[in-house]
């Protein structure tokens, strides 16, 4: 188990050039041919922030400031942009092999670093948008604290996590077709059921509270939140750091047992 995972970290090290310039080609083949180019980037994030918003705050009368006089259009942007990026990653992230035969058939491509590229091109796109959510923050009048500087340890933390997330199902996808569909069904439920448009601490329902805090999604959305909105250490909350804690370990081990298994048998089926 510890080979395969020090052959996953020295393949990504050493193809990290490769990585980044492909990551970098990956962006710009989804902007290419749009006059807004990048622009749609922050625009179609803007539009779905701003449905949610006027829905749940205008329509429902759902928002409310926190103690230190936050709006909730911060609470809401404080969990939405965060799962941007975990979106991306459920549904393009855990079929990625898919998205690039050539690198495996043709270039014989690190099969580990191919969900890198794709990786590391969404948390690009996810770092533009955090530029927008630091702005919107100090819009919202709040003060520059120690409580942000959970923020770039979370960004690290979650490209780790949804990299495995990816090396993974990417493999049983690329060998069985239903493991995608099952995942990308799974991805609106996920949204609804995850607190990305609620409060999780308003739920008092004892199984509930211990099925969300083995919830990837709850714990970056509420650890986001934290940093940004509710102004405290997300250690703060212990059910949750544990549980995810939890779930990280178990999916590295996850990750490198199928990376064992399958990384020889991805070539033959693509």
């Amino acid at each position: 188990m510890l080979s395969t995972l020090s052959e996953i970290l020295r393949d990504n090290w050493e193809w990290r050039h490769q990585i980044g310039r492909l990551s970098i080609f990956e962006l710009v083949k989804k902007s290419r041919g749009a006059v807004l180019s990048w622009g749609w980037f922050f625009i179609k994030p803007a539009m779905y922030i701003f449905c949610f918003w006027f829905a749940l705050e205008m329509g429902l009368r759902q928002g409310a400031a926190s103690a230190s006089g936050a709006p909730y259009i911060l609470w809401l942007c404080a969990g939405i942009i965060p799962w941007f990026f975990m979106q991306d990653m459920i549904n393009t992230g855990t079929d990625v092999l898919h998205r690039y035969p050539y690198l495996v058939n043709k270039i014989k491509f690190p099969i580990s670093s191919i969900s890198a590229i794709y990786t590391t091109a969404t948390m690009l796109v996810q770092l533009m948008l955090m530029v927008v959510l630091f702005a919107i923050y100090f819009l919202c009048g709040q003060p520059l604290d120690i409580y942000l500087l959970q923020v770039p340890v979370l960004l690290v933390l979650m490209f780790v996590f949804w990299d495995m997330v990816s090396i993974a199902f990417s493999e049983l996808s690329a060998v069985s077709k239903d493991v995608a569909n099952l995942i990308q069904a799974l991805s609106t439920p996920v949204f609804w059921l995850s607190g990305v448009i609620f409060s999780v601490s308003n739920i008092h329902v004892g199984w509930i509270q211990a099925v969300l805090n083995i919830n990837p999604v709850t714990f970056f959305v509420s650890a986001f939140r934290a940093a940004f909105y509710d102004k405290m250490w997300i250690w703060e909350n212990p059910g949750l750091c544990i549980g995810f804690a939890a779930v990280f370990v178990i999916t590295a081990v996850f990750m490198v047992f199928v990376y064992k298994r399958l990384n020889k048998e991805v070539p033959d089926v693509l």
